[in-house]
């Protein structure tokens, strides 16, 4: 168990792979914590440096009081990068962790040399939705949401074939701090990247599932299309956590992706 002190919270993280090889960098959704990837890391290739970490309020890491905002969770991936020593990694952020990634790359480009916004956009939701379940959170805890939640994370034929795999993830998500998950749903109400991430020139590779109920992938490949020269990859079949549901599929774009920008 690795925990980092990063001054005002404590992150968890997982830093597997040589110490040298090209880092590629997982931030987690909303709701989940860095357990997120585990079916993912076994189809990706050797030799890369491969880190992980809970965001601000989730899983083992802190968990301060709300209200969050974007500048904490992007400040909190940056001091993570800079306390491991991380330069020029490839950040792959889902949901939340793509709006962070976001804003990683327009504040430290030092530290991202591609960029991966998965299942993610510039800006998800409004602001009465997000009041909206703010307020049932804090009226009926998480599970309030959950059903819900998992109706849009995965898709029918997995909850219908694969019941252990959305329990386990039914699970995380009402075990999440409610003040965390509080903290990070009002961070995400008032962030908006459309101008910043229209101003980036990084190599970017959006990712999307056709049967995402929380960012569609038309919400997803508008996104993307903002910086110029972006890829974009769509994977059938699975909801809003591909990576969980299709993890070899999501491996192979994610592959291709760093073979063509140098990093492997």
């Amino acid at each position: 168990m690795l925990m980092a002190d990063l001054g005002n919270i404590r992150t968890h993280h997982d830093d597997r792979g040589p110490q040298d090889g090209p880092a590629l960098v997982f931030a987690n959704a909303l709701g989940t914590d860095f357990r997120l990837w585990d079916a993912l890391l076994p189809h990706l290739p050797e030799g890369l440096r491969l880190i992980r970490y809970d965001m601000r309020g989730h899983g083992l890491t802190t968990a301060p009081e709300a209200p969050y905002f974007m500048g904490d969770l992007v400040g909190d991936a940056a001091r993570l990068l800079d306390r491991l020593g991380v330069r020029e990694c490839v950040f792959v952020g889902l949901s939340i962790g793509g709006i962070v990634g976001q804003g990683l790359a327009a504040e430290r480009l030092d530290l991202v040399r591609g960029l991966v916004i998965s299942n993610s956009a510039a800006r998800i939701g409004n602001r009465a939705m997000w009041d909206a379940r703010i307020e049932a959170v804090r009226q009926g805890g998480i599970e309030a949401l959950a059903d819900g939640t998992m109706e849009r994370w995965f898709s029918k034929a997995t909850r219908k074939d694969r019941p252990g795999l959305v329990e386990a993830f039914h699970n995380m998500l009402t075990r999440t701090p409610g003040h965390g998950y509080i903290g990070c749903m009002e961070a995400i109400a008032e962030t908006d990247l459309y101008d910043s991430t229209a101003r980036l020139k990084l190599p970017t590779l959006g990712i999307a599932a056709s049967e995402d109920g929380s960012t569609p992938p038309d919400m997803v490949r508008e996104t993307t299309g903002l910086v110029a020269g972006s890829k974009f990859h769509l994977i059938r079949g699975a909801g809003h956590l591909p990576c969980v549901e299709q993890p070899a599929a999501y491996a192979a774009a994610l592959t291709g992706f760093l073979q063509e920008i140098g990093h492997i």
